[in-house]
């Protein structure tokens, strides 16, 4: 495959989630907060305004390739074996630390769900602070 062609297989894939961080966090993220990397650049592939890193504190590297043809093989057999509950395939490598991969859709919930959450008890706290102040 031909250099130009593997980097847009990776451009795809960081618009990809650029395009879905940009849905999931649209009531708290302005355009321009989430962007793909230019190729070649270092760091992550998802580049990330102040704003955006408080709301999202993750770091994100996009890899579109078929090597991982076996991991998505071991993926799909989570299913196979229980269909109940959302699908999460632990990985592990000699002298490595273990990797849970999951949908990617799913875990841009999780990770909405979460800074909702949090907003919602800042919330909720603030109210109780402001309740606890009237006479």
């Amino acid at each position: 495959m031909k250099t130009s062609s593997r980097k847009a297989k990776g451009r795809a894939l960081q618009n990809w989630v650029v395009e879905k961080l940009q849905h999931y966090f649209n009531h708290c993220l302005e355009q321009g907060d989430v962007k793909g990397a230019i190729m070649g650049e270092t760091g992550s592939d998802i580049k990330m305004s102040p704003k955006a890193k408080a709301i999202i504190p993750y770091k994100f590297e996009c890899k579109n390739q078929e090597k991982f043809k076996g991991i998505y093989t071991a993926y799909e057999q989570v299913d196979l074996n229980d269909d109940t509950g959302e699908s999460i395939l632990v990985i592990k490598s000699n002298r490595k630390e273990p990797l849970a991969i999951m949908n990617a859709d799913m875990l841009l919930k999780l990770i909405k769900n979460t800074d909702t959450a949090k907003r919602e008890i800042k919330h909720l706290i603030n109210y109780s602070e402001l309740m606890s102040r009237l006479p």
